[in-house]
C-alpha cells in the first residue's frame, strides 16, 4: 500500500534547518554538528517512512551535514609554521552558515513583504463586511501558536515511539487497507462529535502502523484544505485539533 504526497508548504532543506535550529535554540554562528545533522536525518527518515515525496535537496543536505559532522571529528595536526606565519584553519562549517544566514535575510524579508502586502490590503475599498461570525474565534486564539509541518511532524514521530511502532511489533502480516478520503471524514465525524478541539493524539487510536500513517496524511490533507484548525498554546506543547465552523463532505478529486 503506498501513498505518494507532495507537500507544497515544505521550502527546502535550509528550511527546516532553520527551523531545527530555532527550536533547538542554536547559535547559528556555532552549530554542533552533530545534534543538527542527527534530528535533521530524524525528520527526513520521518518523512520516508510517511512516503512522502522527499525532494533531492533533502538528501543532499543530509550528505553534506554528514560530511561537515565528519570533517569536525578529524583530529588536528599542530605543525610547525614557517617564517613565523599564522594559518588559520577554515571551519568546515563557514560556507553552511553563510548560507543559512543568507536563506534567514531573504525569509524575513518575504514575510516583512508579505506583512506589508496584508496591511496595503486592508485600505481597498469596499462595501464594510459582517465580522461578528469571526469575533469569538480570534479572540480565543490570538494567544495560540501557528502550528508548521515540521512541528506535525515532530508530532507524528513521538507519537510513533511512544506506541513502539519503529520496529515491527507483530509475527502475522495483515492487509487492511483505509483510504485517505475515507479516513479524512472519520476524522470530520469525530471532531463533530466531539464539538470542540482535541488532542491531536486521540484521532491515532489504531496500534496498526499503516492506519496510523493514513491518518496523519489524512490531517494533513484537510489543514491544506482548510477543514482543520490545529493550534499550539506555546512553543513545545500538545498540539490540538477542531474543525472549522463551516465544514461539509469531504470533496473527492
Amino acid at each position: 500500500m503506498e501513498y505518494n504526497v507532495k507537500i507544497d508548504a515544505f521550502e527546502g532543506p535550509l528550511d527546516l534547518l532553520l527551523h531545527l535550529i530555532n527550536s533547538l535554540e542554536i547559535d547559528i554562528y556555532d552549530i554542533p554538528m552533530a545534534q543538527i545533522t542527527e534530528q535533521y536525518l530524524l525528520y527526513v527518515h520521518t518523512m520516508k517512512d510517511l512516503q512522502l515525496d522527499v525532494a533531492s535537496e533533502y538528501l543532499v543536505m543530509a550528505a553534506t551535514l554528514l560530511a561537515i559532522k565528519s570533517k569536525m571529528l578529524l583530529p588536528k595536526h599542530d605543525e610547525a609554521l614557517l617564517d613565523d606565519d599564522i594559518e588559520f584553519e577554515d571551519d568546515p562549517r563557514d560556507e553552511l552558515v553563510e548560507r543559512l544566514i543568507e536563506y534567514r535575510k531573504f525569509k524575513e524579508a518575504a514575510n516583512e513583504l508579505k506583512q506589508r502586502e496584508e496591511e496595503r490590503g486592508q485600505f481597498y475599498t469596499k462595501a464594510p463586511s459582517d465580522l461578528s461570525e469571526y469575533t469569538e474565534e480570534v479572540d480565543t486564539k490570538s494567544n495560540e501558536i501557528q502550528v508548521s509541518l515540521y512541528d506535525m511532524l515532530g508530532a507524528f514521530h513521538k507519537l510513533l515511539r511512544r506506541k513502539k511502532l519503529q520496529k515491527p511489533v507483530q509475527t502475522r502480516i495483515t492487509r487492511q487497507e483505509i483510504s485517505i478520503e475515507t479516513r479524512m471524514q472519520d476524522i470530520l465525524n469525530t471532531l463533530h462529535k466531539i464539538e470542540g478541539r482535541t488532542s491531536f493524539t486521540t484521532l491515532f487510536q489504531a496500534e496498526n502502523k499503516e492506519h496510523l500513517v493514513v491518518t496523519f496524511l489524512a490531517v494533513l490533507e484537510l489543514m491544506k484544505r482548510k477543514q482543520l484548525i490545529v493550534s499550539q498554546e506555546t512553543n513545545f506543547t500538545e498540539i490540538f485539533v477542531e474543525s472549522s465552523k463551516e465544514v461539509g463532505l469531504v470533496e473527492h478529486h
